[in-house]
């Protein structure tokens, strides 16, 4: 299931707004240092994902239950649809589970919790976040890190099935309780869980079952990237004995598995060392290799249609929903972006008198105005996508004191210096501190703002400050409304 599933597919009627285009992003769950709630072994965690619809938390998914860990890893990956111009509120909650993760999480305790919104997780690509308990309280020095991966424009899916033969036994009176793990190696070195099995009761020949995983998840999609088998022999308390591992990489899959050689030796390092006639710990067997998005494998390669899903240009952006009457949605960044906002606010006469009723300044005490509707819809979206969350709030078409001078650049908050203010609630506060000094006039001119957000964001360009900090730095305006 995916957050955003629910969305009627079906065709704007003539005239109508368009729905907004979604992304599709892949989140993986890790979490640390967790509470002990077992007496005599450690807990079993899983982790439960909630999404805010309707003013209420609706259970979304659930990852697998990792036995007796502190430090788990979870192998499930939860893909959700994410709306760059929505406020996606998600909720993460640890459970030592008491019994199979598919059942209700009453009866499980409760590890802790942690709230953001899909769009934070994008932005910083990577969050950690301590895990709290009820009324606030720190679950200890638990944590849990999310990370999102887009993969809307890599759609490809592969469903792998091993099996493996004669693996070493290392129970003292039964047979190991095998089960794998696969992992893709990433540019840096470090090593990504892709998916983990189930595990096999005593069998030193088990028959794992068949998974299905994205391109995007296994390789990137690149066909060459470094992948890891570890098969381990399950222990109950955690301990898991290392049975072995071999390497290999998704394009070698493919080959050896058009020639029927897909096997590959399960070596123990150690026991290569030690043993002088030592061949192998047992041998992994790739039984079965096919794509979901093509009828199949042509010569032990990726399908044409399937390249096509990883590699090819994404469609054509259809247009967005406006967020609000007079501010136009962009395609969202991708994760890891960091984007720098500009606000310009109008002050033109042409809005009507704030104290009269009809104008879209008009101070009322008991609701927010237009402006602040459209500072405040806009603005909780587009912070999430900036690490520091200061905006540059500008205004034009009024006259400003002290001299009451007409001015189509100044800073809401009269600091000529240092015009960005602390999140949409300090834009908020900047703009209402800022209406009742200013005389509202005209004329309707916003060129000088838009020049001089440009050279701001050239000057930036210019002297690297983008670049160090972010690789994916953008810089973008935003006007919440230009216009009356």
């Amino acid at each position: 299931m995916s957050a955003g599933s629910e969305r009627p597919a079906a065709a704007a009627a003539p005239g109508a707004v368009p729905a907004p285009r979604a992304s599709r992003v892949e989140l993986r769950l890790s979490c640390r240092h967790l509470l002990d709630r077992d007496p005599l072994t450690k807990s079993d965690p899983s982790v439960l994902l909630l999404l805010r619809s309707q003013n209420q938390w609706v259970q979304v998914d659930r990852t697998e239950v990792v036995q007796s860990s502190l430090h788990p890893v979870f192998s499930k990956v939860f893909t959700l649809d994410y709306y760059f111009e929505e406020v996606q509120k998600l909720r993460f909650e640890v459970y030592d589970t008491r019994g199979p993760g598919d059942l209700g999480y009453q009866d499980d305790d409760f590890l802790g919790g942690m709230e953001c919104t899909l769009g934070q997780i994008v932005a910083q690509k990577k969050v950690t976040r301590a895990l709290l308990l009820k009324f606030g309280r720190n679950a200890g020095k638990s944590t849990i890190t999310v990370t999102a991966e887009d993969i809307s424009r890599n759609n490809g899916y592969v469903e792998l099935s091993f099996r493996a033969r004669k693996l070493d036994d290392k129970d003292l009176f039964s047979k190991s309780d095998p089960f794998l793990e696969l992992y893709r190696v990433n540019d840096d070195g470090s090593e990504q869980l892709v998916y983990r099995t189930e595990v096999v009761k005593d069998n030193l020949s088990p028959v794992w079952e068949p998974f299905k995983v994205s391109l995007n998840n296994l390789c990137s999609c690149e066909e060459t990237r470094p992948l890891k088998c570890l098969v381990w022999d399950h222990d109950s308390r955690g301990k898991h004995d290392f049975i072995g591992e071999f390497s290999t990489t998704f394009e070698e899959m493919q080959k050896a598995f058009g020639e029927d050689q897909a096997q590959w030796d399960c070596v123990n390092a150690k026991y290569r060392q030690r043993k002088r006639n030592y061949k192998n710990s047992g041998v992994v067997i790739l039984a079965d290799l096919k794509g979901s998005l093509f009828p199949g494998l042509h010569h032990g390669r990726l399908s044409d249609s399937l390249h096509r899903e990883c590699t090819g240009p994404s469609p054509p952006a259809e247009p967005g929903r406006p967020a609000h009457p007079g501010c136009n949605s962009e395609p969202g960044p991708g994760p890891g972006a960091d984007v720098q906002k500009w606000v310009a606010i109008d002050f033109t006469a042409s809005n009507g008198d704030p104290r009269n009723s009809c104008s879209l300044h008009y101070i009322n005490p008991f609701q927010p105005n237009e402006y602040l509707q459209a500072l405040v819809a806009v603005g909780e979206i587009c912070q999430d996508y900036d690490s520091d969350k200061r905006f540059s709030a500008l205004g034009f078409g009024a006259r400003i004191p002290p001299k009451y001078e007409v001015s189509h650049d100044f800073a809401i908050n009269f600091n000529p210096e240092d015009d960005e203010c602390e999140g949409i609630q300090g834009v908020v506060e900047a703009y209402r501190n800022c209406l009742p000094r200013v005389q509202l006039y005209g004329p309707t001119n916003v060129a000088p703002v838009i020049s001089k957000v440009a050279r701001m964001a050239a000057a930036e360009e210019s002297t690297g400050e983008a670049s160090a900090q972010s690789p994916q730095k953008l810089q973008s305006a935003a006007s919440c409304p230009v216009t009356s």
